[in-house]
C-alpha cells in the first residue's frame, strides 16, 4: 500500500527525486494492474515536471512493470515513444537509459513472437533493426543472434534455428547479453526439446544450485527441469524442484507459461489433487489476454489435468475454471481444447507452418510418466490411489488347467471354495473376501451350500465386520452345530466374546467367554474336538483377558494385579497347549501371538528388555510359520521397544521387516504409521534423507487414509523437520506451511504447532523472507507465552526481533527485542539480556536515538555482564561446574560487547571526515576494543578467534590514528596465536595481520 498511499494515483509529484523513489516503490509492488496503473499515473506526473530524462524513465518503468505482468501486450506503445525520442534528440537520455533503450529491444522480439496478430514480416524487419542499432552501438551480436534463435524456434525452423543457436553461443559476451542464467535457461530449453533432456538439465545445473540467478531465475528453469526429470526418472529432484519452484512462481503474475509447467507435471505424476489446488489459485489466468502464447500453453495443460480426471472416472467432478459458471472435469477439457486450438491456428496462420499447433496436440496428448508421485503437501481434495497389494498366494494371471478358468472369467463354485478353504487355513489376509466371493457365486448361482460352508460364511464375515459382525458369530456357530462340529461352534461363540471385549466392554466379554472355556476343556477331553478349535478358545479368552488390562472398561473393570496375574495365567495356559504343535499354521499362530502377550505383560512391568525379548520371538514366529502379515503388529511393538532401550539397530531392522511384511496387505493408515514410524527411527541415526522419503510416503498415505487433518499432518510436521536437517529450505517451508492448517492442540499438542512455526521460521529465514518468519516466530511465541517454563518464549521473541530487523522494521524489532530483552531478565539469563541490549544499540544508531541512545545501551550491555561477574554470592550459590560455565559465558559477552561498542562507535564516522574530528571517536572505539581483548585473554583458545579479531580492529585503529608501531605489534601477536596454523580462520586471520604488518611498516618508514 506504500506507494498508493504514500504518493497516491491522485497525488502530485513535486520533483524528480519524488519520481524517482515512486518509481522504485512501485516496482517492489506486486506485479499486476495496480502497478502497470501506479506507472502510468506517474509517466503523467513526470511529463508535468518538464524534464525530458523524468520522461524516459517514467517509459522505461511503464514498459517494465508491462513486461513483467499479465498486459505484456501493452509495452509496444511506450517502447515506440521512447525510440522515437531515441532517434530525435538521443542526448537527452544518460547512459543508463542509453542501455536501456537497446536492452528492451530483446523483449520487443519476444513479446511480437506471442502475439498472433503482429504479421512475422514485421518481427523480421524488428529483427533487423535491433541488428543494425546493435551495430551503430557497437554491440556484439550475441543478443541479436539469440533473439532470431527465438524466432526460428518459435515457427518450426529448425535448420534456422540451429545455426542461429551455433552462432549466438559463438558470439562474444557483452553487457548486452542476457545474464547467464536467462541465457542457460534458453540453451537448456532447446536441448530438451531436440530430445537430450540429459544434456538440459547439464545446462540448467549452474542455475538450479544457485550459482547464476535473477529475477525470474532459476523460477523458470524449475518449471523447466520438471519433465526431463520425470523422463529420466530422477523422481525425488522432480518433487523437489516442484515444491521449490512453484514456491517462487506463485505470486508472480508474469510466469504464466512456468505455472503451466508445475500444472502439467501434477497431470503427469499423479498429483491431479494438487494440480486442481493450483489451478484454483489463477483463475485469470483463464482469461488474461495479454500474453497470447503463454495462455495457449495454460490451456492446453488445463486440458491435459481434465484429461486425467476423467480417464479416472472423475469426469462429472466439480472443478476451479473461468469465472461465471460451474465446470465439470469433462466440460473443462474440451473448453480449454477447443480454445487452445484456437489460439495455436491464429499462431500457425501468422506463421505459415503448423508448428504451434502441433506442440499444442502433442502437449495436450501426454501420457503420466508416473503413476505415484507423492509431494508431501496436502491438496483439499483426493483423487484416491489404491495401496498397493499383490496377488494372493496361489493367484496366477495364467489359465489354471485344473480349473478350467482363463483370465478374466468367472471361477466355478468348487474352485472358489477350494480357493476360500486354502486361503482361510493359512489365516490369509484374503480369505474373508474369498469367503464372501463364494456366497455371491452361490447366491448368483441358486446353489444351496452345506451348512458347514454357510457356517464359514457367516464366521469370516463376522471377521471382517468387527463389532458389527457380533450376531454373525451366534449365526456361524448355530451352523456348526447344525454340521455336527460343536468344538468349531464353540471357537465361533469365542470370537465373538472376543470381539466383544475389544468395545471396551469386557465383562460382558469374561461372561460370554466364561461357558465356551469349560465346555471345550471338557469337549477336549473327551476327544470330542480338536486341538485347534481348543486353542482358539485359550485365545480368545487370553484376548479378553489382556485387553481388561488397558484400564476401565464399559463395566467398570480396572486392570489391577488380579487381572494381570489372571491375564498371565491365561497366555501361559495357551503357550503351554499349543506350543507343541507349530507344525500346524493355526497353532504356530496361537503360539506366537501368546509370546507376544507375555511381551506386553513384561512391558507392563517395567522389563523392557524382556518385552523386547519375547516381542522378537513372537515377530520370528510368525515370519517362520509364513505368517508375515500377523509378524508386522510385533515387529512395530519391537521398533518402539528398541528405540525405548536405545538399540537404533535393532529398532531399524524391525521397523523396516514390519514395513516389508504388512506394505502389500495393510489399509492406507497402516501403511502411513510404519512409514513414519521407520521415518522416527532413522532420523534418530542421522539418516534425514531416508527419513524424510519415509515420512513422505507417510503423509501420502494418511491423505489416501482420510487422515489428513491428524496422522497426515503430524507426518507433515515430521517432514518439514527432516528436510530443513537437510538444508532444503523450500521445500522444507511449502511442507510445513501446508501442515500448520491442520495441526491442532487438541489432536497434535501445542508443543507441535510451536515446532513447526519455529522451524518454518527457520526456512523462511534462509530464503530471505524475514517478515515472514517473524510473523510465524511471533505466533509461536504467543502459544509459549503461556507455558510454565519461558526460555523458550523469550528465544522465539528474540528471533522475531532479528527477522523484523533484517526485513528494515526497525521499530517493530526494537518492541520485540525488548519484549525478548524482559523475558531473558525474568529468566535471570544475563547472556541473553545482553544480546538483546547490543541488537537494540545497533537499531538506536540507525535510528531517531542516534549514537547517544546506541552508547547508552551498549553501556548497559557492559554493565549487566560486569555486575554478575562481581556478584560473588550470587555465583557461589550455584553448583561449580554451573557457575564456572556461567562465569565463562558472560566473560565473553562483556568481551563481544566492548567489541561491538569499538565497532559501533567507529560506523558512526561518515567517509570522508576530517582526521581531527575523527580521532576522540577513535580513541574511543580503541578503549573498547582493548577491554575486548583483555575480556577474552583469560578464556584463552575458547575465544582465540574473537580475540584476534578484535585485536586486528584496534590495529586498524592504531594505523588510523597514527601509531604503525603499536598496530604492527598488534598484528605480531595475532601471528604468534595462529603460530603453524594456515587452515580455517586462522588462516584468513594470518593473511590480514601480514597485510597489516606491512602496511604499516611502510607506514613507519614514511
Amino acid at each position: 500500500m506504500s506507494s498508493i498511499s504514500g504518493t497516491g494515483a491522485a497525488g502530485d509529484i513535486a520533483d524528480f527525486d519524488e519520481l524517482r523513489r515512486a518509481m522504485a516503490d512501485n516496482y517492489e509492488q506486486p506485479e499486476g494492474p495496480a502497478r502497470n496503473a501506479r506507472a502510468e499515473h506517474l509517466l503523467v506526473q513526470a511529463e508535468k515536471l518538464g524534464i525530458p530524462l523524468a520522461v524516459i524513465e517514467a517509459l522505461g518503468h511503464q514498459l517494465k512493470v508491462y513486461n513483467y505482468s499479465s498486459e505484456k501486450d501493452r509495452m509496444f506503445v511506450p517502447f515506440a515513444r521512447l525510440l522515437r525520442m531515441w532517434d530525435e534528440r538521443p542526448e537527452d537520455f544518460d547512459e543508463y537509459e542509453t542501455h536501456s533503450l537497446h536492452w528492451v529491444f530483446k523483449w520487443m522480439t519476444a513479446g511480437m513472437l506471442n502475439q498472433p496478430h503482429i504479421p512475422l514480416a514485421s518481427i523480421e524487419k524488428w529483427l533487423a533493426e535491433m541488428e543494425r542499432r546493435y551495430r551503430i552501438a557497437g554491440h556484439s551480436e550475441r543478443a541479436v543472434r539469440s533473439a532470431e534463435f527465438s524466432v526460428a524456434a518459435h515457427i518450426g525452423d529448425v535448420e534456422r534455428a540451429e545455426r542461429a543457436y551455433a552462432a549466438w553461443l559463438a558470439a562474444d559476451r557483452d553487457d548486452m547479453a542476457d545474464c547467464h542464467a536467462c541465457e542457460l535457461q534458453g540453451q537448456g530449453w532447446w536441448q530438451a526439446r531436440r530430445g537430450d533432456d540429459a544434456e538440459a538439465l547439464r545446462l540448467w545445473a549452474p542455475v538450479l544450485e544457485g550459482e547464476y540467478g535473477c529475477a525470474h531465475e532459476p523460477h523458470t528453469v524449475l518449471g523447466s527441469s520438471l519433465l526431463p526429470l520425470l523422463r529420466l526418472g530422477r523422481t525425488g529432484e522432480a518433487r523437489a524442484h516442484h515444491l521449490r519452484g512453484f514456491r517462487l512462481v506463485r505470486a508472480m503474475e508474469s510466469m504464466r507459461d512456468a505455472y503451466a509447467d508445475h500444472l502439467e507435471f501434477c497431470a503427469l505424476s499423479g498429483n491431479e489433487a494438487r494440480g486442481l489446488e493450483l489451478l484454483s489459485q489463477r483463475p485469470a489466468y483463464f482469461t488474461d489476454d495479454g500474453d497470447p502464447h503463454s495462455k495457449l500453453e495454460f490451456l492446453s495443460v488445463v486440458a491435459l489435468l481434465m484429461d486425467r480426471l476423467v480417464e479416472r472416472g472423475l469426469g462429472g467432478q466439480t472443478v476451479p475454471g473461468p469465472v461465471g459458471r460451474v465446470w465439470t472435469a469433462r466440460e473443462l477439457a474440451a473448453h480449454a481444447r477447443g480454445e487452445a486450438r484456437k489460439l495455436a491456428a491464429r499462431f500457425d496462420g501468422r506463421n505459415g507452418t503448423p508448428h504451434i499447433g502441433a506442440r499444442a496436440e502433442e502437449r495436450m496428448a501426454r501420457r503420466p510418466l508416473v503413476d505415484r508421485l507423492p509431494l508431501g503437501v496436502r491438496s483439499p481434495g483426493r483423487v484416491p490411489v489404491p495401496a498397493p497389494r499383490p496377488p494372493a498366494p496361489g493367484e496366477s494371471a495364467a489359465p489354471d488347467a485344473s480349473s478350467g478358468t482363463v483370465p478374466g472369467s468367472s471361477p466355478d463354485l468348487p474352485s472358489l471354495l477350494a480357493e476360500a478353504r486354502r486361503l482361510s487355513g493359512m489365516l490369509h489376509p484374503d480369505a474373508v473376501e474369498a469367503w464372501a466371493a463364494v456366497a455371491r457365486a452361490a447366491e448368483a448361482g441358486g446353489v444351496e451350500l452345506g451348512a458347514y460352508d454357510r457356517a464359514e460364511i457367516a464366521d469370516h464375515e463376522a471377521m471382517g465386520r468387527g463389532p458389527e459382525g457380533l450376531a454373525l458369530f451366534a449365526r456361524a456357530a448355530e451352523l456348526y452345530e447344525e454340521a455336527g462340529d460343536p468344538g468349531e461352534a464353540l471357537a465361533a461363540r469365542a470370537r465373538g466374546a472376543s470381539v466383544r471385549a475389544f468395545t471396551g466392554d469386557t465383562g460382558a466379554a469374561l461372561e460370554l467367554i466364561a461357558e465356551p472355556y469349560e465346555q471345550i476343556l471338557a469337549l477336549f477331553a473327551e476327544d470330542g474336538t480338536g486341538v485347534r478349535q481348543t486353542a482358539s478358545v485359550l485365545m480368545a479368552r487370553a484376548r479378553i483377558l489382556m485387553q481388561r488390562l488397558d484400564g476401565t472398561g464399559e463395566d467398570g473393570t480396572v486392570g489391577g494385579q488380579d487381572a494381570v496375574a489372571a491375564a498371565e495365567e491365561a497366555v501361559r495356559e495357551l503357550l503351554a497347549f499349543a506350543g507343541p504343535h507349530v507344525a500346524d499354521v493355526r497353532l504356530a499362530s496361537r503360539a506366537a501371538e501368546a509370546r507376544g502377550m507375555l511381551g506386553e505383560l513384561a512391558a507392563r512391568a517395567g522389563d523392557v528388555a524382556a518385552a523386547a525379548e519375547l516381542i522378537a520371538e513372537a515377530a520370528q514366529a510368525y515370519a517362520t510359520a509364513g505368517l508375515p502379515w500377523f509378524a508386522v503388529e510385533q515387529e512395530a511393538r519391537l521398533t518402539r521397544a528398541a528405540r525405548h532401550l536405545g538399540d537404533l539397530e535393532t529398532a531399524e531392522r524391525a521397523a523396516r521387516a514390519a514395513l516389508e511384511h504388512g506394505g502389500p496387505y495393510l489399509q492406507p493408515a497402516g501403511h502411513a504409521q510404519l512409514r513414519l514410524q521407520l521415518a522416527e527411527v532413522l532420523s534418530e541415526t542421522g539418516g534425514f534423507g531416508p527419513a524424510a522419503e519415509h515420512a513422505l510416503e507417510a503423509a501420502h498415505w494418511a491423505d489416501e487414509a482420510g487422515e489428513a487433518a491428524t496422522l497426515g499432518a503430524w507426518a507433515r510436521h515430521r517432514l518439514g523437520g527432516l528436510l530443513l536437517r537437510q538444508g532444503r529450505w523450500a521445500e522444507a517451508a511449502e511442507v510445513l506451511e501446508s501442515a500448520l492448517p491442520d495441526l491442532t492442540v487438541e489432536t497434535h499438542g501445542d508443543g507441535t504447532i510451536v515446532q513447526s512455526l519455529w522451524w518454518l521460521g527457520d526456512c523462511l529465514t534462509e530464503l530471505g523472507e524475514y517478515r515472514e518468519a517473524a510473523e510465524r516466530w511471533l505466533r509461536a511465541a504467543d502459544i509459549a507465552r503461556h507455558w510454565p517454563e519461558q526460555r523458550d518464549h523469550a528465544v522465539l521473541a528474540h528471533l522475531a526481533a532479528e527477522a523484523l530487523g533484517n526485513a528494515e522494521l526497525p521499530a517493530e524489532a526494537d518492541r520485540a527485542y525488548t519484549r525478548a530483552g524482559d523475558l531473558w531478565r525474568d529468566l535471570g539469563d544475563v547472556p541473553g539480556v545482553v544480546r538483546v541490549l547490543r541488537a537494540r544499540a545497533w537499531l538506536a544508531a540507525q535510528g531517531e536515538g542516534g549514537l547517544d541512545r546506541a552508547r547508552e545501551l551498549m553501556a548497559e550491555a557492559v554493565r549487566e555482564c560486569e555486575v554478575l561477574l562481581r556478584s560473588e554470592e550470587v555465583l557461589a550459590a550455584m553448583e561449580p561446574g554451573e557457575a564456572a560455565a556461567l562465569r565463562q559465558s558472560v566473560t565473553a559477552e562483556l568481551g563481544q560487547s566492548h567489541r561491538q561498542f569499538g565497532d559501533l562507535v567507529v560506523r558512526s564516522v561518515p567517509d570522508g571526515t576530517d582526521p581531527d574530528r575523527a580521532r576522540p571517536v577513535f580513541e574511543e572505539a580503541l578503549v573498547h576494543m582493548t577491554r575486548a581483548i583483555d575480556a577474552y585473554i583469560p578464556l584463552g583458545d575458547v575465544t582465540v578467534d574473537a580475540r584476534t579479531g578484535a585485536e586486528l580492529a584496534a590495529g586498524r585503529l592504531e594505523a588510523d590514528l597514527g601509531r604503525p608501531a603499536e598496530a604492527s605489534a598488534r598484528a605480531r601477536r595475532v601471528l604468534s596465536a595462529y603460530e603453524g596454523l594456515d587452515h580455517g580462520p586462522a588462516g584468513t586471520r594470518r593473511a590480514e595481520a601480514e597485510r597489516m604488518l606491512k602496511l604499516t611498516e611502510a607506514q613507519a618508514e614514511e
